[in-house]
């Protein structure tokens, strides 16, 4: 579960934020008075348990006075009983896929990346004539989901036999992590197509490639898109127009060698916002989600507020007149 384990790095960087040389610099430090903070860190493993212990969760969660609550479940599997009753508190999630608008949205919570499997392309001196394959994807093709798998299928079938297209079957058995590093790393572009889920591990693999994203999933969200204009190093296509014939690949065709060097060079100089690290530094993904979760907390206390207007004086419940008969 690495690509799931945002958990194990943000505990680990707050119990190290007491070592901090300069705390004033970081985005999230530990304090022992409860009273001093923005926001309560659960350090629930919950990509990890799946749903074993979640009731405990709830009842620890829950007898708090405050919902101040960070609530981690970026697994999308994770929490399924739990989270209907956690809704007040802040989840950070990969997707919204399986949770109801009124459970998880964007007003609340914050998106985060998952951890890319494959390892980081260090020292890139590729260049567009040297990734000798236009297009890249390897992967689960038949998917539970409807749409999703629908749309994989469909491009399975559409784009197998072009002669600059990888587009097969695997997994990360078998040295499946191996051949797919060397496969991204080889690719100018490389397709990310919504699955069981909007998203998945493989967009980051792209990004730590420097592969060109191609980002078919209309339901998709994603990580610091206050900040980040992804059409600056990805590209977007509407699942609708994928799965016409010809559409994709001439799209494709049609990026020229300039536009291209212009995302691979942006690809680049966004890479550390998604690196794991310990200790984290500035600008990587520990600090960068934890900034995202400061951003959340002036609207958490707004509506917070909002809550309290009429419950100080809401009335007593009349007592009806009581009759004797005989």
């Amino acid at each position: 579960n690495s690509q799931h384990s945002i958990e194990y790095w943000l505990t680990l960087d707050l119990l190290a934020s007491k070592f901090s040389e300069n705390p004033s610099s970081r985005e999230a430090i530990r304090v022992k008075n409860s009273s001093e903070v923005d926001l309560i860190f659960v350090p629930f493993f919950s990509s990890l348990s799946y749903n074993r212990y979640s009731k405990k969760l709830v009842k620890f969660v829950m007898s708090q006075k405050e919902w101040k609550h960070v609530v981690l479940a970026h697994h999308p599997n994770s929490m399924l009983n739990a989270r209907m009753q956690l809704w007040p508190a802040i989840f950070i999630l990969s997707d919204f896929g399986r949770y109801p608008i009124n459970v998880a949205n964007l007003d609340k919570d914050v998106i985060a990346p998952y951890k890319h499997v494959l390892k980081s392309y260090i020292n890139d001196s590729s260049d567009f004539d040297s990734r000798k394959t236009l297009l890249y994807f390897q992967g689960a093709i038949y998917r539970k989901n409807i749409s999703g798998g629908f749309a994989r299928q469909e491009l399975y079938y559409l784009l197998k036999d072009e002669k600059d297209v990888h587009f097969s079957f695997g997994s990360v058995q078998r040295n499946g992590i191996r051949q797919a590093s060397q496969g991204m790393h080889s690719s100018k572009f490389c397709l990310n197509i919504a699955g069981d889920t909007p998203s998945s591990s493989r967009l980051f693999d792209a990004i730590a490639s420097h592969c060109v994203p191609v980002i078919i999933s209309d339901e998709i969200e994603l990580p610091y898109e206050d900040i980040l204009d992804y059409t600056e190093f990805c590209i977007f296509i509407r699942t609708s127009d994928a799965v016409k014939k010809g559409f994709l690949i001439n799209r494709i065709r049609s990026i020229t060698k300039d536009k291209w060097a212009q995302m691979w060079e942006k690809l680049k100089q966004v890479e550390p916002l998604f690196e794991f690290q310990y200790p984290s530094k500035e600008g990587d993904a520990v600090q960068m989600i934890w900034q995202s979760l400061s951003h959340k907390v002036s609207s958490v206390k707004m509506k917070i507020n909002k809550s309290k207007r009429y419950s100080r004086f809401v009335p007593r419940k009349r007592r009806g007149l009581r009759t004797r008969t005989k």
